[in-house]
């Protein structure tokens, strides 16, 4: 039976299974910790029986006023155990913190190639809010979907209404 539960520190040694995943934005250490440190209830590891990563999902809330959201910086499962349900399982404890918090909205970045994500996110109730152009770095530079949902303190979905127009990294508050 997998097991829901918070990171922990020593899962930084053994989620490699789960960063490979091209499509998986990996980070430096201490940005990891950072978000353990400032964040931790919206870090969060699927683990199997045997203790294996199976995929995790790592966030935060900011913002001000009724731009006060939850965010998620990274959701990824190893592709062994995709299709099982543990990014909508993740993904209903991240919206489910930031409902406790008070969050008017979730929103995500994902790349607009993704187009497995972005299916899955739509199926979860998040709406394509805006396009946010060369948001992930290479070669070539991709742009990135902003993805929303309104969660319940956003009594009239203001902050699902989507951008006609798209925007540079630089301009996002």
């Amino acid at each position: 039976m997998t097991t829901l539960r918070p990171f922990r520190c020593e899962d930084m040694f053994h989620f490699n299974n789960v960063n490979l995943d091209p499509l998986t934005e990996t980070y430096g250490l201490s940005f990891y910790l950072q978000y353990l440190a400032h964040w931790p209830e919206y870090f969060q590891v699927a683990e199997s029986p045997s203790g294996v990563i199976m995929g995790y999902i790592m966030g935060k809330a900011e913002g001000h006023g009724d731009n006060w959201h939850g965010h998620v910086t990274a959701l990824t499962v190893a592709p062994e155990y995709r299709r099982l349900g543990l990014a909508k399982q993740l993904m209903a404890i991240l919206e489910d913190i930031s409902e406790k918090k008070r969050c008017y909205f979730v929103d995500l970045f994902v790349r607009v190639s993704n187009l497995v994500a972005i299916t899955m996110y739509k199926k979860l109730g998040y709406i394509v809010y805006r396009t946010v152009l060369q948001y992930y770095s290479g070669d070539p530079d991709e742009d990135a979907y902003d993805m929303r949902k309104a969660l319940s303190r956003d009594v009239h979905q203001k902050s699902v209404v989507p951008l006609t127009h798209p925007v540079r990294p630089e301009d996002i508050e």
